[in-house]
């Protein structure tokens, strides 16, 4: 087997595992799950879990990286994009409900682990919650600026409805295990947060475009 071989077959072995957590935390909870139920889940011996993940600690730091690093990846993108700021928030959106339509296990960590879990929530794991909020508050600013959001409003306050909305629509899914039937209802919701937001957050000059 050649190195490029070796590579590919770790990666895989890699993301089985990374999956196969997220199968486990997702029914035990994360305090409850141990290595040897994620080992059993992914088909592999308890060792090689050590020794991709040196502990469930940091295989949990691994699935908020991945998380994390999709959204903040996107937010960087968006702060340098000509989109409109309606289109950014569209994109924001499609990433909340398209994690949850591709990888439901890895969303449902995120709502029950992460955002909604104050043992998990770490000052570090906090600050990231800090940050995104402050780059979708630049968005908002955008569009105040732009005489196309509300100003009556701080950006903070209309950040905070923005992502409440889409946050508790979320949970909700969530919670009651609901999955989207395909695509096409996942781009019809992802529309109407954004419609019933921009309703509300719009100002005239907006609603003439």
């Amino acid at each position: 087997m050649s190195l490029m071989e070796q590579g590919e077959a770790k990666k895989k072995k890699e993301e089985a595992i990374f999956q196969a957590a997220l199968r486990v935390i997702k029914r035990k909870g994360f305090h409850r799950a141990r290595m040897a139920d994620i080992a059993a889940e992914a088909g592999t011996s308890y060792g090689l879990v050590y020794h991709y993940f040196g502990s469930k600690e940091e295989l949990f730091d691994a699935i908020q990286r991945r998380w994390w690093g999709g959204l903040f990846e996107l937010m960087e993108e968006l702060s340098s994009s000509p989109l409109s700021v309606t289109q950014k928030l569209a994109k924001i959106i499609d990433y909340f409900l398209g994690t949850y339509y591709e990888n439901p296990e890895l969303a449902n960590i995120f709502i029950t682990e992460i955002s909604r879990s104050t043992t998990n929530l770490t000052p570090d794991r906090l600050s990231h919650f800090k940050n995104f909020m402050k780059m979708t508050q630049d968005v908002i600013k955008e569009g105040q600026a732009q005489g196309l959001l509300r100003d009556d409003f701080p950006s903070r306050y209309l950040t905070y409805i923005f992502l409440g909305a889409l946050e508790t629509f979320v949970s909700a899914m969530v919670l009651v295990d609901q999955k989207f039937k395909d695509l096409e209802q996942k781009n019809k919701v992802a529309q109407a947060i954004l419609e019933v937001f921009m309703n509300g957050a719009c100002t005239q000059r907006c609603k003439q475009n």
